[in-house]
């Protein structure tokens, strides 16, 4: 049975939510600049996971003698455009280019693999690019001046001092970092928020012992612990990710557990020990969800501390392994190539950006769960907004009775 209209503004993504939930995610959405900054983020966060059909040294599709090719997904050897060698087609070479086309590319008058006297009678395929025709290691040796080269139209970023596509780089770049970093945001949450459970809803000897273990942990120099860990162990995500997190979740912790110390001793859990609940229930399905609230609210900071922590391993050199795009390289070739700007500035202005709209997805997160701000964002909503109906305030005794005795 479809929903009727005065519950549609109840749902969303077809869930019904609960009136604090949307009055949260009304003030979410009162908040513009987080709610574009999420927008923005989310669509450059889909560029980047389509990266290899964006920006890519081999064409989406192909076709050739009356059959369709993917060599984006699927690798090809050359053989099967009838080239000469059986390894992978090498689609931006000329030869293989005049293979699938059945044209002059290269002007020497003459078409590879057609034995036509007229290159016009040459059987002709076709391939259809991406929009930027470099993979992230891809070397463009057709610049007109030595590397790094300055934008262009072929290179619309200019190119780094290996002669690589700065553009290309810059998007699979951004796709390690944004997933480095939610994976680590993830990991880290996730272990921080049992342990501070663990240490608040239990208490006594265990949160002692706890407690001291995080502030010997915490006390310890991170980062020179991280540098040399990296410079020993051999780079690479999940090695950099397994580093980081050694020291990622003690910040969730002291909320998590501040608000289990606070609730372990409400009403309701002491119904729910009274029912014979066992613990973890307790923990994990009445306490933690009121425990949330702040944890959420951290997310987006957390998220800008994990990738601003992989860019400064990769600009130390104590990252990705060389050769990976990464921000943090791309900082490195713009400090070691004063003389071509736009490396430094591409750099600079993509991760001022990106850790911009966090910053703001996580203010406007702040403002949905702060309460104070719900009860005043709610106050003076337009009928059918969706958002809860203000509540009217209730007439006490005092009032009646003042009321009464003015008539």
């Amino acid at each position: 049975m479809a929903a009727a209209p005065a519950d549609r503004d109840h749902l969303f993504l077809g869930l019904r939510l609960s009136p604090i939930t949307r009055r949260r995610l009304y003030n979410f959405r009162a908040n513009k600049r987080g709610l574009w900054s999420l927008y923005f983020f989310l669509a450059v966060f889909l560029i980047t996971l389509s990266a290899e059909f964006i920006a890519n040294d081999k064409p989406l599709l192909v076709g050739f003698d009356g059959q369709l090719f993917v060599p984006v997904l699927v690798a090809y050897p050359e053989t099967r455009f009838n080239g000469e060698f059986p390894t992978e087609a090498e689609y931006r070479d000329p030869f293989v280019q005049e293979l699938i086309l059945g044209r002059d590319v290269d002007g020497d008058g003459f078409v590879e693999g057609c034995a036509a006297a007229d290159p016009a009678e040459c059987p002709r395929g076709w391939m259809l690019w991406p929009p930027i025709r470099f993979s992230y290691d891809t070397i463009n040796y057709d610049l007109d001046q030595p590397a790094p080269s300055p934008p262009s139209p072929t290179n619309w970023l200019g190119t780094d001092d290996q002669a690589r596509d700065v553009m290309a780089r810059l998007i699979y770049g951004l796709r390690i970092s944004i997933l480095f970093g939610l994976t680590l945001t993830v990991l880290a949450t996730v272990i921080g928020v049992i342990a501070g459970a663990v240490q608040g809803y239990f208490g006594g000897w265990v949160d002692l012992v706890f407690q001291r273990i995080i502030e010997i942990w915490s006390a310890m120099p991170s980062f020179f612990v991280l540098i040399i860990l990296a410079s020993i162990l051999v780079p690479g995500f999940w090695t950099l990710l397994g580093i980081l997190l050694l020291f990622s979740w003690i910040g969730n912790v002291g909320v998590v557990r501040a608000e289990f110390l606070r609730a372990r001793n409400f009403d309701y859990i002491r119904a729910a020990r009274a029912l014979g609940q066992p613990d973890r229930v307790i923990m994990f399905k009445h306490v933690l969800p009121n425990a949330m609230v702040a944890t959420i609210t951290f997310l987006p900071f957390t998220l800008t501390a994990s990738i601003t922590a992989l860019t400064g391993l990769d600009f130390l050199g104590l990252g990705m392994p060389p050769g990976s795009p990464s921000m943090g390289e791309m900082v490195q070739q713009g400090k070691n190539n004063i003389q071509a700007p736009w490396l430094g500035f591409t750099a600079f202005f993509s991760l001022a950006i990106l850790l911009s709209l966090l910053v703001f997805i996580g203010e406007a997160l702040r403002d949905a769960f702060d309460p104070r701000k719900a009860v005043g964002a709610v106050a003076g909503l337009p009928a059918g907004t969706g958002a809860p109906a203000p509540v009217k305030p209730v007439a006490t005794t005092e009032s009646r009775s003042s009321k009464a005795a003015a008539e």
